[in-house]
C-alpha cells in the first residue's frame, strides 16, 4: 500500500522538494537572513500538507525554528524527526556545471545546493511521514524540528533546548536524523559515531599597516610567514598532531572493532579516484577508513592575508589568519581541546606579532550503541530495503547539536543517512541520486513499522 501511494505521487514529491531547494537559505552569509524565513515558512507548509496536526515557526535569537507534530495517541512511542533547513556557501560559481539553487535531474541524480545535505534527506522522512498518514499506516507519535543553522553549528538551538518549557515541547522516545552517508550505494550503513569539532579563526596582526617589502623587510615580522610556520608546527611527519596532551582522551578501539569497521565494501583505489589524487595520506598506522572514522584530525580551512589580486604588490602585510578545524573522537571535550590549542598557538607565537582567536563551534563526539531496540528497528528496515544487514559505521562528520540533544533532552539518535562521498556535500555540484531519495522513504516507513511495534 505504501510503495503505491509513493509510486503514486513521486513527480510530486521531487518537485516539492525542489521548491526548498530554490531557495538560496545560507546560513553563514547575512545577505540570506530574508530567505532563511522563507525557507522555514516554505517547510511549514508542506509539513501541514502532509498532514501534520500544526506546525509552527518559533522564533529565537538566530534563524527560526519549524516544529510541528501528529500525536495520535499519548500512549504510544513518540518519534522525534530532526533536520536542518540550512546551507553551505556555493563559491566558487564557476566549478558548477549547473546552476546551484536551479535543481536540476541528470543521470539519475538532483544537481543543486541542499539536494544532500539536508533538504533532500529531510524531505524523505516528510514524504514518508505523509505516505503513512495517507495509508493509515502510521504507528507512532511524530515532532518534527528543523532548524536553519546547523552548517553554522546550531547556536541558537543550542540556547534554545536549554528552556524547561522547550525540552517539554521536544519530548520524545527517540530523535530519528537522515544527515549522513552510507559506506557505498548497494550496502547499507548506520552511523554509530560522530566526530566532534571545534572550528575557529586565528588571526596574527603585525604592523598597523602595510609596509613596502624591500624598505621593511628583515626588520619587522610578517604576519603570513608567522601565520604559516605556526601552522606547520602542529602535524608532524606521520600526521600526528603535536599539541601536547590532544590525545590524552582518545578512546582507543579495540582490535575487533577496528576489523568491525574495516569490513565495509572499499578500496583505497576507487577512493583516489573519487577525489581526484594520485596518493592517500593521514596518520600513520591507520587504514582510510580508521582515519575517516575513529581518529582526530587538524585542517586548515581556508588563509588569507596580503595581495592576491592581479599581478603582484611587494608588501609586509599588516594581517593574516587561518580558518582552523579539529575533527574530535569519542571522550574528547571541545572546550578542554580549545584550551589546548590557543594555549599551544599562544605559546609559539612570537612577541613581534599579536595573535588572537574567534570561535565559531565547540561540538561534542557522540556515539550509538548498536544494542538499543531503536538501532535494532533500524537494522530491520534496511533489511526489509536492502535485503542485507547494515554495517554500523563512524562517520568523519560532525552534527553538534545530537551531543545536545541527549545532553539536554535525554534522548539517543539514530542516524539513518543515505547520502555518499560522491554527493559534494559542501562542495560545488552536489547531488543526490533519485533511488536513494526513494529509498530513503521506503527505509523510514520499515523504520517506524519495526519501531512502532507493528511489524
Amino acid at each position: 500500500m505504501t510503495k503505491q501511494y509513493i509510486e503514486a505521487n513521486k513527480d510530486r514529491f521531487v518537485e516539492e522538494l525542489f521548491s526548498l531547494i530554490r531557495i538560496p537559505s545560507v546560513s553563514s552569509e547575512s545577505e540570506h537572513k530574508p530567505d532563511m524565513l522563507r525557507c522555514a515558512e516554505r517547510w511549514r507548509e508542506l509539513l501541514l500538507q502532509a498532514g501534520v496536526a500544526q506546525a509552527h515557526i518559533i522564533n529565537t535569537t538566530g534563524n527560526p525554528l519549524v516544529y510541528a507534530e501528529k500525536i495520535i495517541d499519548p500512549a504510544l512511542k513518540t518519534v522525534l524527526i530532526y533536520g536542518h533547513y540550512d546551507v553551505m556557501p556555493v563559491v566558487p560559481l564557476e566549478l558548477w556545471h549547473t546552476a546551484p539553487f536551479e535543481p536540476v535531474i541528470k543521470d539519475g541524480k538532483i544537481w543543486a545546493r541542499g539536494a544532500d545535505d539536508d533538504k533532500g534527506q529531510s524531505f524523505m522522512q516528510a514524504k514518508a511521514f505523509e505516505t503513512m498518514v495517507a495509508t493509515n499506516t502510521l504507528p507512532c507519535n511524530v515532532k518534527f524540528l528543523l532548524e536553519g543553522e546547523e552548517e553554522i553549528g546550531s547556536p541558537a538551538l543550542k540556547e534554545w533546548i536549554k528552556c524547561a518549557e522547550n525540552k517539554e515541547m521536544l519530548k520524545a522516545d527517540v530523535i530519528l536524523v537522515s544527515d549522513t552517508d552510507m559506506v557505498s550505494a548497494e550496502v547499507p550503513s548506520i552511523t554509530t559515531g560522530l566526530r566532534g569539532l571545534v572550528k575557529f579563526e586565528m588571526r596574527i596582526t603585525g604592523p598597523d599597516h602595510d609596509l613596502h617589502s624591500g624598505d621593511f623587510g628583515g626588520t619587522v615580522s610578517n604576519p603570513i610567514n608567522v601565520l604559516s610556520q605556526m601552522i606547520g608546527t602542529v602535524l608532524d611527519a606521520n600526521g600526528h598532531i603535536t599539541i601536547p596532551g590532544f590525545y590524552d582522551d582518545v578512546l582507543v578501539c579495540t582490535p575487533e572493532e577496528r576489523e568491525l569497521i574495516n569490513r565495509a565494501p572499499y578500496s583505497d583505489e576507487a577512493y583516489k579516484q573519487s577525489v581526484g589524487v594520485e596518493v592517500l595520506h593521514g596518520e600513520t598506522g591507520y587504514t582510510t577508513l580508521e582515519r575517516i572514522g575513529i581518529r582526530p584530525t587538524f585542517d586548515v580551512c581556508g588563509i588569507q592575508g596580503g595581495y592576491s589580486g592581479e599581478g603582484f604588490k611587494t608588501i609586509i602585510p599588516s594581517v593574516a589568519w587561518a580558518k582552523l578545524s579539529f575533527r574530535l573522537v569519542a571522550c574528547q571535550d571541545p572546550v578542554r581541546i580549545a584550551r589546548l590549542v590557543e594555549d599551544y598557538f599562544r605559546s609559539i607565537c612570537p612577541d613581534s606579532v599579536k595573535i588572537d582567536f574567534t570561535y565559531y563551534e565547540k561540538g561534542m563526539p557522540y556515539v550509538c550503541p548498536i544494542d538499543l531496540p531503536e538501532y535494532r528497528a533500524a537494522e530491520q528496515a534496511f533489511l526489509d530495503t536492502y535485503g542485507m544487514q547494515p554495517i554500523p559505521a563512524h562517520s568523519g562528520c560532525s552534527i553538534s547539536i545530537v551531543s545536545d540533544f541527549e545532553q539536554e533532552l535525554g534522548i539517543k539518535t539514530i542516524l539513518l543517512g543515505f547520502g555518499l562521498g560522491a554527493d559534494n556535500i559542501h562542495a560545488p555540484n552536489e547531488n543526490f541520486r533519485l533511488d536513494r531519495f526513494f529509498k530513503g522513504i521506503e527505509t523510514a516507513i520499515a523504520f517506524f513499522k519495526h519501531y512502532g511495534g507493528q511489524a
